[in-house]
């Protein structure tokens, strides 16, 4: 099942590992921040961009 993240882009430093691990669920903004642009198809892959997340700012919606 697809699951549906959130970027909080104030708490986001724009390091990059949401966007490497699941390129096709997230971009980069104007602002150089990370941006959720479609659901997760792999849960695995979502749980690994939420925990690895180093401020924290990825969550399920």
């Amino acid at each position: 099942m697809a699951k549906k993240l959130k970027v909080n882009e104030e708490a986001c430093i724009g390091c990059g590992l949401c966007v490497g691990t699941l390129p096709d669920v997230f971009a980069f903004n104007d602002d150089g921040k990370a941006t959720a642009v479609a659901a997760a198809e792999d849960d695995g892959a979502a749980a690994e961009a939420v925990a690895n997340c180093p401020v924290g700012a990825i969550e399920e919606e």
